[in-house]
């Protein structure tokens, strides 16, 4: 119950994430003159300020006050942000107004979203290491990366359904409807969240008092490095790709229908979704690593394809979209499931919130990046730049991932704690571990002398 109360309100933010992959294409064909390129990277960008905002205090909170509390805390953000979008308007029926107003609703959507990957990340592998910890990454992979990877083609079903049920003539009814789903997603796991448990080895090993943070960096800056730099460069390829794909894809059509966009766009959903599947089933006999490796080499082969035979390919549509969806699903099978899991493994407990948080906001900030760029790199350089400078990365991804990941298959994350622990003693820390409800104390000799005894 802690696994799933916890991971699969992520269904909510891959909904949240998407929603403008069609919402962008309505936008523009509703509102011409006032949807230009900047206001449209503005509000795609506000989801990611948001959710750099939100990984980082959320990751902290997580480490300080609680795993629940920090899930309950995203879930009422994600509510309150999702309502007020849903009914964005501006003054005397201001379009300039509304999407400064929507701008807002979505930054604050983004700070519950953000806050929701450390959250339910830390807690989906902590409750799995204590159940199944031989099956802990397929596990933790099913209940992150899928319901995330899954929000896509749930937004572009979603959006087809109440296109085909308000019609092309309603389109402003359409996306309101779009943007309140996004408030119902969340609220089915909140009754859950409310009663889930505090995993056993937060209980254990937290500290919320006096954190050494210089010894923390002192440890994990490689680590920090490897999983910072390969998320940055992740985000930095797949969420300007994401976000404007449903435009890619419009631009290729002849006629730009919406209708076929949006099936078009349904489809290469559905060809990314099966690398999440393949990455699970690859990431104990491989090793996290080498997934990962393999996944942005993805980047490298359908990134050149596609940049370089960007003029001929386009007008064969079928091809396009199954090149473009493969290599978004490699990009599923080694970063998009495996830098979530090495995050989450690497670090011991005490701190695995605060730097899986800033791992994720280092990639979310290649996110907003690569978002603001995407559109001057297509209007300077040619719209097969964006796929070239994709498998750029693909190649500067295998070279961080090999140099500064580390491998945790298979490893109890409980030995790490109890490593974590030794240095902090030979270090000269000392300072309260555990949570309240299970105490532990440092003393001088380095050995953990229990002051409460578990129930």
């Amino acid at each position: 119950m802690t696994i799933a109360a916890a991971a699969f309100g992520l269904i909510s933010d891959g909904y949240q994430n998407n929603l403008l992959t069609m919402g962008n294409v309505v936008f523009k064909k509703l509102y011409p003159t006032y949807y230009t390129s900047d206001v449209s990277t503005r509000v795609s960008n506000a989801l990611l300020v948001g959710a750099v905002l939100g990984q980082i205090s959320v990751g902290l909170l997580c480490d300080r006050i609680g795993r629940k509390a920090a899930l309950v805390a995203t879930t009422l953000l994600i509510v309150v942000g999702a309502t007020i979008a849903t009914a964005s308007g501006g003054a005397h029926g201001s379009v300039s107004g509304m999407f400064w107003c929507m701008t807002i609703a979505r930054g604050i959507t983004g700070v519950g979203v953000g806050g929701e990957y450390p959250a339910s990340s830390t807690s989906a592998s902590e409750a799995a290491n204590e159940k199944m910890l031989k099956q802990r990454g397929p596990v933790f992979i099913m209940v992150t990366n899928f319901v995330l990877s899954f929000g896509g083609p749930l937004a572009v079903s979603v959006f087809l359904i109440v296109l085909s049920a308000a019609g092309e003539n309603h389109l402003n009814t359409v996306w309101r409807v779009c943007f309140g789903i996004g408030i119902l997603l969340p609220l089915t796991v909140f009754y859950f969240r409310m009663r889930m448990l505090t995993t056993k080895l937060f209980r254990k090993g937290a500290i919320k008092r006096r954190v050494p943070y210089l010894l923390v960096a002192k440890r994990y800056w490689r680590t920090l490095i490897g999983t910072c730099g390969a998320w940055f460069l992740y985000d930095f390829v797949t969420f300007p790709n994401g976000v404007f794909s449903g435009t890619i894809i419009s631009s290729v059509i002849k006629n730009g229908d919406i209708k076929q966009t949006a099936e078009w766009q349904l489809l290469l959903g559905a060809i990314a979704l099966p690398g999440v599947f393949v990455g699970a089933l690859l990431c104990n006999r491989l090793g996290r690593r080498n997934t990962m490796i393999l996944g942005f080499s993805g980047y490298l082969v359908f990134g050149l394809t596609i940049g370089l035979a960007y003029e001929k390919i386009t007008h064969i549509i079928p091809l396009f979209i199954i090149f473009y969806g493969l290599m978004q699903s490699f990009g599923n099978l080694g970063p998009g499931d495996m830098l979530g899991l090495v995050s989450a493994e690497s670090f011991a407990t005490p701190v695995r919130g605060t730097c899986y948080g800033l791992s994720a906001a280092i990639g979310k900030t290649g996110a907003a990046i690569g978002t603001q760029a995407f559109t001057p790199i297509q209007n300077n350089l040619g719209k097969k730049w964006t796929f070239i400078i994709a498998a750029i990365c693909g190649v500067t991804g295998i070279l961080v991932t090999y140099f500064f990941v580390p491998d945790m298959t298979g490893i109890d994350l409980a030995d790490e704690d109890e490593n974590f622990l030794k240095y902090l003693a030979e270090n000269g820390w000392e300072g309260d571990v555990g949570d309240d409800d299970d105490l532990v104390e440092e003393d001088s000799s380095s050995e953990i002398v229990e002051k409460k005894v578990e129930v």
